[in-house]
């Protein structure tokens, strides 16, 4: 019974030996993993380039379409890495199956963490907006030697478009939840910028450096793992983190149909992101910080 249990439990953290720091190491990489995603990649890649972001570690797991191309024309070739990244691993002894971002996440830091002081964990519907001026480098700097931050998600859903809109993503989907702290479903969860040279252990949502469940927030704020849902853990002091969960409704649409990263979760896929969409739409307001910042950079879809 105990190991047929286990077998349906999944393997989503991972310990990882820290990567030594470069004594020349500086700015921000961003880890992600992709499928494609030529639709939006672009805008998503020239974004975050303007605003400061170093070096891109891309996954790419299996894509079909020009995801690769298009990255290739958005940014210069010492700015990008590409990675095929299409293996399904499992622990044989029980069928557990190894979580292919995590691994993928692991991966980026142990191999590339040595020459960066901050490493971004986040997916193509994810922007890091910098709220202390333009530059995501300049707005961390106050942090000092922190090892990691949390960064609550900002959750965008349709802005009234049944289809894809023209113009980019940050131009047209300005409407998101009222309340990234709320407690309807799907709403309150984190992304992380860590100090690669200081992970210990990583998962999807929480990672762990080597203050074990110590994090902070963009204020600098300290708190344990545990408590950094409270609402006065919350803040934008230097960065936001937009989450265009839903895009439009026919790009939710082919999203679902993409399905999981963990093929033994595909079945409840559309029930859990479908629960997650009710609570966006359910209040909202208007936010055009990162259509702004973009408009600022030059940066269109």
């Amino acid at each position: 019974m105990l190991r047929k249990l286990l077998g349906r439990a999944k393997i989503s953290k991972l310990g990882i030996t820290t990567p030594e720091p470069r004594p020349d190491r500086h700015g921000i990489a961003i880890a992600a993993i992709v499928r494609n995603e030529a639709r939006f990649i672009g805008e998503w890649a020239r974004f975050h380039h303007a605003a400061g972001v170093r070096h891109f570690v891309i996954y790419d797991d299996a894509s079909t379409d020009e995801t690769r191309a298009v990255l290739q024309g958005a940014l210069p070739p010492e700015a990008l890495t590409i990675i095929p990244w299409a293996q399904r691993l499992s622990d044989i002894r029980l069928g557990r199956e190894i979580h292919n971002q995590v691994l993928a996440y692991a991966h980026a830091a142990g191999n590339f963490g040595s020459d960066v002081r901050w490493m971004a964990f986040i997916d193509v519907d994810e922007f890091l907006i910098p709220t202390a001026g333009d530059d995501l480098n300049a707005a961390l700097a106050p942090l000092g030697d922190i090892p990691n931050v949390s960064l609550p998600w900002h959750m965008f859903g349709f802005s009234g478009h049944e289809t894809t809109p023209e113009g980019g993503m940050l131009a047209n989907f300005t409407t998101r939840a009222r309340d990234p702290m709320g407690d309807a479903p799907g709403l309150r969860a984190f992304k992380m910028l860590v100090d690669p040279c200081r992970l210990t252990a990583l998962r999807v949502h929480s990672m762990e450096t080597e203050d074990g469940q110590a994090t902070w927030n963009d204020a600098g704020v300290k708190s344990d793992m545990s408590a950094r849902d409270k609402p006065e853990f919350y803040s934008t002091a230097a960065v936001q983190l937009n989450h265009y969960y839903t895009r439009s409704k026919a790009d939710l649409e082919a999203k679902i149909a993409r399905g999981p990263n963990l093929v033994a979760k595909r079945e409840a896929y559309r029930r859990k992101v479908m629960r997650t969409v009710n609570s966006v739409e359910a209040d909202t307001v208007g936010d055009t910080r990162a259509r702004d910042l973009a408009a600022r950079l030059g940066i269109t879809g």
